[in-house]
């Protein structure tokens, strides 16, 4: 099947395609809207330790881009981002969680990989644009939430800079999950019935404790209750994160929740109350903000979420200083999470977002 339009006016692009469905009926969107298409293939992690099946992701994805680039006709080029990938992302990683935060390692391989490297090597060698798989629109000069609202990934891309959103293109953007798949199978895209890839991004499934072992050495600690009571051990407060239930291995008569680690003691604070005190935030510093329109005073009222897919909060946003800013939540919320990402909207517009301290 040719999708190619043969009015070739739109300019040039390259397509990130990974070997999953979404690149791939993005660039079969860019062909038949009339734009010059190559495609890009990252190997950003080789390295099976940790992983949940002991195998090489990359080379399942590589040969399914490879199958869709023979099948679109356009040729790709593979850009080995390994080292940087390591040094940018996997560093950060393992710092953050040793540090007892919980990083997003998706919001740092966006900003440091896929609109940085890829983004600079599309425009070095004279591509008009670089195209993502992204749920996401640019519209009006300004980044947009998706049609599909559940899937909606501008939580994870908050670092652009304005001036790149002349430079990208998101084709997925106006369509639901559903439509794309329908579009997949109507091209005949030899990866139509491909699963959604799940797990750390270009890294695969994993066992998060087995995969932060390969760098952060086991520490054995004690899990104590809010009156400091001894209920348990752990290997390590780095592999629990804030309103976590699952895996405590805690007996007795629980369900225990964690509500706050103690990374001088060791100590994992656990308690019954998955609503304790101490998991509630009224407020929250944010440092590390960009961005990609700024509010033109403070306080700026608007939407925000901590968690992707999380239902949007009424929030106002006051300036600190030149570096950090002060979220106050209208509704007090559960376990916000040091080292995770807060994104701020004004209606479907992505204004930016920082990092949680």
């Amino acid at each position: 099947m040719s999708l190619r339009n043969s009015k070739k006016t739109k300019g040039k692009v390259m397509v990130a395609l990974s070997g999953g469905v979404d690149s791939a009926v993005s660039a079969a969107l860019l062909l038949r809207a009339g734009y010059e298409v190559e495609a890009a293939f990252m190997k950003n992690w080789s390295k099976t330790e940790g992983l949940i099946k002991n195998d090489c992701p990359w080379l399942e994805d590589r040969r399914d881009a490879l199958r869709v680039a023979a099948f679109l006709n356009i040729p790709l080029k593979t850009f080995d981002f390994e080292k940087e990938y390591s040094e940018k992302v996997m560093e950060y990683f393992f710092k953050e969680y040793s540090e007892g935060r919980t990083p997003n390692p998706d919001v740092m391989c966006n900003k440091e990989i896929k609109f940085k490297l890829l983004y600079n090597a599309a425009m070095d060698a004279g591509f008009d644009y670089l195209a993502t798989g992204h749920y996401a629109q640019i519209l009006d000069d300004k980044l947009v939430r998706s049609k599909d609202e559940f899937k909606d990934q501008t939580y994870f891309i908050y670092n652009l800079q304005k001036e790149q959103l002349h430079h990208i293109l998101f084709p997925i953007g106006k369509y639901k999950k559903s439509e794309v798949r329908e579009l997949a199978k109507k091209f005949k895209l030899p990866n139509a019935e491909r699963r959604e890839s799940m797990g750390l991004c270009f890294v695969g499934k994993v066992k998060l404790e087995d995969f932060l072992q390969q760098n952060i050495k086991t520490k054995a600690g004690e899990i104590v209750d809010t009156s400091g009571k001894k209920v348990g051990t752990h290997n390590g407060v780095w592999n629990y994160t804030l309103g976590q239930r699952q895996g405590l291995k805690v007996g007795g008569d629980g369900p225990y929740f964690v509500v706050n680690k103690d990374i001088k003691k060791n100590e994992l604070i656990v308690s019954k109350d998955q609503d304790d005190a101490q998991l509630m935030f009224s407020t929250v510093e944010v440092s590390a903000i960009n961005w990609i329109d700024a509010p033109t005073k403070y306080p700026f009222k608007g939407l925000a979420r901590f968690r992707h897919q999380q239902e949007l909060q009424n929030v106002e946003v006051f300036k600190s200083d030149s570096e950090t800013y002060t979220v106050k939540f209208k509704t007090a919320q559960r376990a916000v999470t040091s080292g995770q990402s807060i994104v701020f909207y004004k209606s479907k517009v992505c204004l930016g977002g920082g990092v949680i301290q």
